[in-house]
């Protein structure tokens, strides 16, 4: 953010000529990247979590439920026949049997337990999008003197030509966000390139940002 640590530069379009001194913009931007940090990380978990739940609770997870079981029966009873070998020990069948019925025992409880078990994930999972949605609205209101100030006063402006103006210091996919609600609310009007990025995971979404960013352009209607 070259131009945001030259305060004696006062052009017309320059961003330290807005209401806030250079040090309290540098603030304001280091503010900024750690609500993008926080921000992140609170995507990058809530979407773990959804996988999780789409794997454990989901409209097939019953069956899923009993393969893993099948995988333990095999498991065990190889780790058994290993054993026996290893000491050449040889259980008697009944024990064997016995070991089988704990864990099916286990596996009816765990049964009787998924539906508390789902509602605590989604708990976790409505937990983690409240956090996501604060750093969000945290960064929107930090955007609104900081980011949105430098692209209005530098559009027509492309996505990768504000990356590169931050140092790389923000993704590609939460400047997108960012900018996407000053489209949303008609101040920035951005070109033939749309990108549905906040339904990927933010790695594919950065992923699919890089090969269009310097065609994503924004233009400011202020």
């Amino acid at each position: 953010m070259s131009s945001v640590l030259k305060t004696d530069e006062r052009g017309a379009k320059d961003i330290n000529v807005q209401q806030f001194e250079g040090s309290q913009r540098v603030e304001l931007y280091e503010q900024l990247k750690q609500r993008e940090h926080n921000w992140w990380q609170a995507r990058q978990q809530l979407t773990l979590l959804k996988e999780r739940q789409m794997f454990w609770f989901g409209d097939n997870s019953f069956m899923m439920w009993l393969l893993w079981q099948l995988v333990s029966y095999v498991v065990v009873a190889m780790v058994l026949m290993l054993l026996s070998k290893l000491s050449n020990i040889s259980l008697p069948l009944w024990q064997y049997m016995g070991l089988f019925a704990v864990q099916t025992l286990i596996f009816i409880v765990m049964l009787g337990f998924k539906g508390r078990m789902a509602t605590h994930l989604q708990n976790k999972i409505n937990q983690v999008d409240v956090l996501r949605e604060e750093a969000l609205n945290e960064m929107t209101i930090l955007a609104a003197d900081t980011l949105y100030n430098d692209v209005h006063a530098k559009a027509p402006i492309s996505l990768q030509q504000i990356f590169e103006y931050y140092d790389g210091e923000f993704h590609l996919a939460s400047l997108h966000r960012l900018l996407q609600k000053e489209v949303d609310a008609g101040r920035l009007m951005l070109g033939q390139q749309q990108v549905e990025a906040e339904i990927l995971p933010l790695e594919l979404a950065d992923e699919e940002l890089k090969e269009m960013a310097s065609e994503m352009v924004y233009k400011s209607v202020l």
